[in-house]
């Protein structure tokens, strides 16, 4: 069975179908309330609630992670899911909340009045991280970007300007907001296995043809995501979204066959994350060393694929 550490945070083909739904859903409607059940997911104080409910929304955009509602006449209405946190949407007005889970309710009327739907926002977690803030203006707006470079639409010099910034692992280049937007844990382990590099290796030791493939792999896998959930959609509202889907190569898959070489994937656990990748297709056959396991075998760590299929 796979093994995960944590929750899968929405990425940017989970936050692009959910744009997509809201947008037919709620695009020139207006917001008639907003309901909270806990008071700790709204992080702003102005503009206050009843100073957006009863304007139209606007406009649906994705920065980074956060999905951002535009609401007229120049306020943002700015959500972050973090890792637990999840939309439902109900066609029913005013839809109860869930008792457990649920942190907050987007009530929305159409434009003769009538009562249209709710967007609920849920966070199956104890610990409550995911975030509404209401902020004016795109001054205020801009406090939530990052800076990282769009991926899909980028040019290879962008690209390799993002990546070679910085000194990081490929995988840590890939998954920091300042340089690339969107991508997660899931995606970069997908992206990687694609381009058939390791997680480890250095940003700044990629030579040119070897960026090229990085680039044409990182497009290829988000754009062959959101083609597949948009398919597996069909006009619907996202109800399961999850970064450890059964297609995957890699993500999620720790001691599974590679889908290219049959090689049992392996794991790099730090933190609450890990890294996941295929040793033949990515790594010349050798085992990365874990820090946990490493430290507790020492030389008695495999070092490569032959030596622990021996054990």
């Amino acid at each position: 069975m796979p093994v995960s550490i944590g929750l899968p945070m929405p990425e940017l083909p989970d936050i692009t179908l959910y744009i997509e739904a809201l947008e037919a859903r709620v695009i020139g409607r207006t917001l008639a309330s907003i309901r909270l059940a806990s008071p700790f997911v709204l992080r702003s104080v102005d503009p206050k609630i009843a100073d957006v409910v009863g304007h139209e929304v606007i406009g649906l955009r994705r920065m980074g992670k956060r999905i951002v509602f535009a609401i007229e006449p120049d306020v943002f209405a700015v959500v972050h899911l973090m890792i637990a946190g999840r939309f439902q949407w109900k066609d029913e007005a005013k839809a109860k909340i869930p008792g457990k889970v649920g942190l907050l309710a987007f009530d929305f009327v159409s434009e003769d009045g009538a009562e249209h739907g709710t967007l609920l926002l849920t966070e199956a977690s104890t610990k409550k991280r995911a975030s509404l803030h209401l902020v004016r203006g795109e001054a205020a707006l801009r406090d939530f970007d990052r800076g990282g470079l769009e991926p899909l639409g980028s040019t290879l010099e962008q690209f390799k300007d993002a990546l070679t910034r910085e000194r990081h692992t490929l995988k840590r280049a890939l998954t920091d907001p300042r340089l690339f937007s969107g991508i997660g844990n899931a995606y970069s382990d997908e992206i990687l296995h694609r381009a058939k590099m390791s997680p480890v290796t250095r940003s700044d030791r990629l030579d040119d043809a070897a960026i090229a493939t990085l680039h044409r792999a990182t497009i290829e896998v988000l754009e062959e995501w959101i083609d597949r959930m948009r398919a597996e959609l069909a006009g619907g509202f996202p109800a399961k979204v999850t970064a450890f889907r059964p297609e995957m190569a890699v993500h999620g898959k720790y001691g599974q066959p590679c889908p290219v070489c049959g090689t049992k994937v392996q794991r790099i656990v730090y933190a609450e994350n890990e890294s996941n990748y295929c040793p033949r297709c990515q790594t010349e056959g050798k085992l990365l060393a874990d820090r946990s396991l490493s430290r507790l075998l020492k030389g008695n760590w495999p070092k490569t694929i032959e030596e622990l299929e021996g054990r």
